[in-house]
């Protein structure tokens, strides 16, 4: 009978496991291993505007998009905001604010550059404003309590 209980529950142990999802992907960067994900509680899908016009920055949910620098045409990447190996979203908060660190690669076949790149994003809480790299910025309407 003890034997059928510990089965059971080594059974129930690896079927969590098999069946949990690690929302986290490791990446290589020129600074080390770290880690990246798209959940987040915050509405930060949508397109980012420098000064209301181009160059855009645009974050879909699946985890793609578009990043255009200054003068570039816009380019397909890849985006994820850094978490720990658990997925656990890393940040600093501020008085009004909550900062995370965006890292983004190009995914266009024809860029050379195949590093990950780092730039800052922030939510801005009072003023319902979201920032990368402090220039380009959306705004946004909380998500309702459930």
């Amino acid at each position: 009978m003890k034997l059928k209980k510990v089965l059971l529950l080594v059974i129930l142990f690896f079927s969590v496991n098999v069946f949990s999802q690690n929302s986290a992907t490791e990446i290589n960067t020129k600074d080390g291993v770290h880690y990246i994900t798209t959940s987040i509680d915050h509405p930060v899908t949508g397109t980012y505007f420098f000064k209301g016009a181009e160059p855009i920055v645009e974050l879909n949910s699946n985890g793609t998009g578009l990043y255009q620098q200054h003068e570039e045409s816009k380019k397909a990447m890849i985006w994820g905001l850094e978490c720990s190996k658990e997925g656990v979203l890393k940040f600093t908060k501020g008085f009004d604010s909550i900062e995370y660190i965006l890292y983004y690669k190009y995914t266009s076949s024809t860029e050379t550059e195949e590093e990950w790149n780092k730039v800052e994003f922030s939510i801005h809480l009072n003023s319902m404003k979201m920032f990368i790299n402090g220039e380009r910025m959306k705004t946004y309407t909380p998500k309702a309590e459930k």
